[in-house]
């Protein structure tokens, strides 16, 4: 996969796609126990041009997390880390991972949807049966 148009390909070839944009598109990963993850796939470019693709899937508002909590688990985690956004309006954390296209195929693009949904997932039921965020 050498630019974001194979990626849409490949994605849109296994799911249904909620958002189809230009450099943006979305779906829902389905889980296991009747769960969904959202799945937003997009594409980067650096101050150098090199052009990167991004996977990310929220998971809890920002309010009230602790962002040492959120520090320490980017700096634990192999795969993934910790960023904000914008989701309707309000700051919203998200699981994220960057991939540069050079080193991306199919299967590693599975592979990276499919850990960081279950992650993203896992996360989202902490926050959610926590009380506090994160």
């Amino acid at each position: 996969m050498r630019h974001f148009e194979a990626v849409r390909s490949h994605v849109g070839s296994q799911h249904r796609l909620r958002q189809n944009d230009p450099y943006l598109v979305s779906f829902d990963l389905a889980l296991p126990q009747g769960r969904h993850q959202g799945i937003y796939l997009a594409e980067l470019e650096d101050e150098g041009g090199r052009r990167y693709l991004r996977i990310s899937t929220p998971i809890g508002p920002l309010a009230g997390a602790d962002p040492r909590r959120c520090l320490r688990f980017n700096w634990e985690q192999r795969t993934g880390f910790l960023a904000v956004t914008d989701l309707d309006g309000s700051p919203y954390l998200h699981l994220c991972e960057n991939r540069p296209y050079e080193f991306l195929d199919a299967a590693e693009l599975n592979r990276l949807i499919a850990e960081l949904g279950a992650l993203g997932d896992q996360l989202e039921q902490a926050i959610a049966s926590e009380g506090d965020s994160f």
